[in-house]
């Protein structure tokens, strides 16, 4: 550790560079919440003058890992990597009090289990998006389950009985001249909370001349422990998904032998982690060639073009003849750490009628991060009220995003100032090829 740490931390020449862009930094306006800050002090804490306790560990679990600061680094300081050798230590039982860890518990023991979470929502399907919802919301009666419960009380979103079902066959055909055959996540939360984006993803796919191949036993990939550095969780979660795939391709098996040309997620955060697989379980070696083969749908769909004939019978989003305008909403683990930012407005791009709007502060942290708008509720409101306010600045008809947990995020605090639609781009491609033309006005 500390040779990693002196490679890594000696590029930093304290220019300050990082500061604008770390989210933690503005709400908190606290050096030692910086990556500046946290670099002081893992170098006090290898020379032996900082002990890591309690409140140290706090300016670390204030850090949303967003990695804007890495794409601001002139020096090319790998704070990333920082982050992940880090966070595991954070996790020893004296340096957090019994609440936060059975807070934590709760949702690793829930959020990664598609079919837990789905037993632990069926009661509130009634509840969900109802005006009893909508009252206690507007009441502000939801804050008397503390702040951690009532952030999740406040990110649910409406439930529709797809929410609770996995209706996708093992392999989807592909419509029209076959161009190859991939692989699909569902991720373990969006394939709950927002069922939809996965529907249209695979409806896309399909239309492009892809055969989509998705395993029925596929869980959760691990991004959600990954980014809070419970090691052991993430290793189990993603071996788990490489042999879920294992099982249905290849001879004899419910997909057949032919292999995969990629695997693909639809969600940025699932994506980021996947790409790192191979050094997730580096003693695997199937691991790496597993992550070589992950790739965001939008990143892989601009690489191989949408098709002509699926390009031909795309239609504008509005009957009236208007421009649509759509924002999109960069998300952290795409932008900062896929290098993500052109193949998903390239694709919206071929939506006719639509012009595309750009906030102020896009590369900003919406306070989503993971779980960390349920973990630091007052700080990720903070950011979600900024990022609210930047992007409704736009006036877009839509708000598009490509990640779950930026949508969820989003849709609350738009909707406390100026209700906007928020949609994958997907659903959006989806939409203009089927020919389902609304204005945003209608859509909820």
């Amino acid at each position: 550790m500390p040779e990693f740490l002196s490679n890594t931390t000696d590029p930093c020449v304290h220019c300050g560079f990082c500061l604008p862009t770390c989210a933690s930094y503005r709400v908190l306006g606290s050096e030692m919440d910086s990556p500046r800050g946290r670099i002081h002090a893992l170098k006090a804490i290898e020379r032996g003058e900082l002990t890591l306790d309690a409140t140290v560990a706090s300016h670390f679990d204030s850090c949303l890992g967003c990695f804007a600061c890495v794409s601001a680094c002139p020096s090319g300081v790998r704070y990333d990597q920082l982050l992940e050798t880090t966070r595991p230590k954070l996790n020893a039982p004296e340096l957090r009090n019994p609440a936060e860890r059975a807070f934590r518990s709760l949702l690793f023991s829930l959020l990664p289990y598609p079919e837990r979470l789905r037993a632990a929502l069926r009661p509130l399907k009634a509840y969900a998006g109802s005006r009893l919802q909508g009252w206690i919301r507007q009441a502000g009666l939801s804050r008397l389950l503390g702040p951690q419960l009532a952030a999740m009380e406040q990110l649910l979103p409406p439930l529709n009985q797809d929410s609770f079902n996995d209706l996708f066959p093992v392999l989807t055909p592909a419509s029209g001249p076959k161009r190859g055959r991939v692989g699909f996540v569902l991720g373990c939360v969006q394939r709950v909370f927002d069922p939809e984006v996965n529907a249209a993803t695979v409806s896309v796919l399909s239309a492009n001349g892809f055969e989509v191949v998705i395993p029925p036993s596929q869980g959760c990939c691990g991004a959600a422990t990954h980014h809070q550095g419970e090691t052991s969780l993430t290793e189990a979660f993603a071996s788990d998904l490489i042999n879920s795939f294992k099982q249905v391709v290849g001879e004899g098996k419910p997909a057949g032998s032919e292999p995969l040309d990629a695997v693909l997620v639809a969600a940025s955060g699932c994506g980021h982690t996947m790409k790192q697989y191979g050094s997730i379980l580096h003693s695997q070696e199937h691991a790496k060639t597993f992550s070589a083969a992950v790739f965001d749908v939008h990143e892989f769909l601009d690489q191989q073009g949408l098709s002509e004939d699926f390009v031909r019978q795309l239609k504008p989003l509005q009957t009236n003849g208007k421009t649509t305008s759509i924002t999109f909403h960069d998300a952290c683990h795409m932008l900062h750490g896929q290098q993500i930012k052109s193949a998903p407005r390239e694709l919206l791009k071929r939506i006719p009628n639509v012009e595309l709007r750009e906030p102020m502060d896009a590369g900003v942290c919406c306070g989503s991060a993971g779980i960390y708008n349920l973990l630091r509720p007052a700080e990720a409101n903070q950011l979600g009220q900024m990022k609210a306010e930047d992007l409704a600045r736009t006036k877009p008809d839509w708000v598009s995003s490509a990640n779950i947990g930026c949508t969820l995020q989003i849709k609350k605090h738009l909707n406390d100032q100026q209700p906007v639609p928020i949609a994958h781009p997907m659903q959006l491609l989806d939409q203009s090829f089927r020919g389902l033309s609304r204005t945003a006005k209608n859509m909820t």
